[in-house]
């Protein structure tokens, strides 16, 4: 199964393959990589969903370069959505221009349309950072029609709501793809509408503490494997925690990012690190959580340090 863009590489990018996905930090299995790659291809938009530290973020990137076949930034368009993002910045709006007069302004989603209508022998990728934070349906406005993957032609035109000319109309090139990513654990975060699910596929990522986790930061960072399923013990006991809790839910448990430590980090003592981890950025995080529970924090605690 071939996820390679035909399209000749840019000459100063670097060819992005599954086993570089992998050689950088992918703990998931091939097939499941492979499977992911498939949605991706087959249905346009796909969205990674899961708790924090999961590494949606980190995933999807790299997704996109597995499907461009290359590290292609200028092919890749990422937007944070946010509630005050609007139709008027992601697709098209009026903009103060030069000397002070409004001009209509393309967003990200309307520019990264254009280059994949000017160059459709490539993949072009839409990376959309937290899908759920901002309020999709109006964001993407009447492009929201043009996602589906059979609906990718000229024939399928429609008119923007704000037009550079009177006849103008678009669609969204079939080599054009969108990954967003979505928290299930903010409980602020609104819920997608059902027309905007029907129109992706959704991933759920999980935490993952496997023994190729475990071989990879060993061999990058070189902490002991003793430590290593120290580590793996006391993360799955909290998680466990977490997801038999009435009041969370497997959604809120603690993803693998939070302990694999980021390229380029040296690691001195790693049970030092690891308990700096823990003292710093997973019980803030449990103290939101449980903010009305603070005996189940310092019970967590204890499961995280082993007191």
């Amino acid at each position: 199964m071939h996820f390679n863009n035909a399209a000749v590489p840019g000459k100063n990018n670097a060819s992005y393959t599954l086993s570089h996905l992998i050689e950088e930090g992918c703990f998931l299995d091939e097939e499941k990589i492979h499977f992911i790659l498939q949605r991706l291809k087959d249905k346009k938009n796909l969205i990674l969903q899961g708790p924090p530290g999961t590494g949606k973020t980190w995933l999807a990137r790299r997704l996109a370069y597995c499907l461009t076949g290359e590290k292609a930034p200028e092919r890749i368009s990422a937007v944070q959505f946010h509630p005050n993002l609007s139709y008027e910045d992601f697709i098209r709006g009026w903009r103060p221009g030069k000397e002070g007069r409004l001009e209509l302004i393309d967003g990200p989603f309307v520019n990264a349309i254009n280059k994949a209508l000017n160059n459709p022998a490539a993949k072009y990728v839409v990376i959309i950072e937290e899908i759920n934070r901002g309020n999709p349906a109006q964001i993407f406005g009447e492009t929201l029609t043009l996602m589906e993957a059979d609906k990718r032609t000229p024939t399928e035109a429609l008119e923007l709501s704000y037009r550079t000319a009177p006849d103008e109309k678009i669609y969204i090139p079939e080599n054009l793809y969108i990954i967003g990513t979505m928290n299930i654990a903010d409980r602020s975060l609104a819920l997608l509408d059902l027309a905007l699910r029907r129109r992706f596929a959704f991933i759920d990522l999980k935490p993952v503490f496997n023994e190729a986790w475990k071989n990879w930061v060993n061999q990058k960072f070189a902490v002991d494997p003793d430590v290593l399923n120290l580590i793996e013990s006391r993360l799955t006991a909290l998680n466990e925690m977490l997801a038999n809790d009435l009041a969370l839910g497997p959604q809120f448990c603690v993803g693998h990012s939070y302990v694999t430590p980021a390229a380029g980090q040296q690691i001195g003592e790693a049970i030092a690190w690891y308990e700096q981890v823990v003292e710093t950025e997973i019980c803030p995080l449990l103290a939101e959580y449980w903010f009305d529970a603070p005996n189940k924090v310092n019970d967590a605690r204890k499961v995280l340090l082993a007191q």
